[in-house]
């Protein structure tokens, strides 16, 4: 079971570098660029680098939503979060916000990873991109102690993508008419992410 738990570990360190670095990437395109990590974590399959792919559209696609919908205002939520954000235990308990009645969803892991991709954003645009690192070293902390072993019982990253999929279909359905190009783009995932899903299982 030791290779599950580092494949979960892993797919999910690789995706949530990936979901923070692509957001820092299109929002400071024209500034001095601001890398995430200089580490590589490496994925061991072709199979990891197409979840990690999938998955990174699909927490983008629920993450603009929510922030079309203003279910996540930046200038709200998130400049709150720069604001008071000075050490892991103030991080983690703003980051608990999106846990806090306990329950834990794939929908909600999608969030944390998508609000940390906004955070850093956000304190590069305040002139603190020092704290980039930190925030990719707390988060990566709080998934790995409060969320990992929900991943592991829960059948790994592979099972997330029905649960996902139905949270794009009610979030895309809720946002305006100019988001209809979108549910070209998830059927497209939808259709990757269940041919991803059989071909692991198959392998199992």
């Amino acid at each position: 079971m030791a290779c599950v738990e580092t494949s979960d570990d892993r797919v999910g360190e690789v995706l949530l570098k990936r979901v923070m670095q692509e957001q820092l990437d299109e929002v400071l395109s024209s500034e001095v660029p601001v890398v995430v990590s200089t580490e590589t974590q490496e994925l061991e399959s072709e199979q990891e680098q197409k979840m990690v792919l999938q998955l990174a559209v699909m927490i983008r696609t629920i993450g603009d939503a929510f922030k079309e919908n203003r279910e996540l205002d930046d200038n709200s939520v998130i400049d709150g979060m720069v604001g008071q954000m000075t050490s892991k235990p103030s991080y983690w308990k703003l980051v608990e916000k999106v846990f806090e009645d306990g329950q834990i969803t794939w929908e909600r892991i999608a969030v944390l990873f998508y609000v940390a991709g906004r955070i850093a954003v956000k304190v590069v645009i305040a002139n603190l991109p020092e704290l980039v690192k930190d925030i990719l070293k707390w988060t990566l902390e709080y998934f790995r102690g409060k969320l990992l072993d929900w991943i592991q019982k829960h059948g790994g990253w592979m099972n997330s993508f029905a649960e996902l999929a139905r949270v794009q279909v009610e979030r895309i359905s809720s946002m305006s008419a100019r988001s209809s190009g979108l549910i070209l783009v998830f059927l497209g995932g939808v259709i990757m992410g269940s041919v991803i899903t059989w071909k692991l299982a198959r392998r199992t």
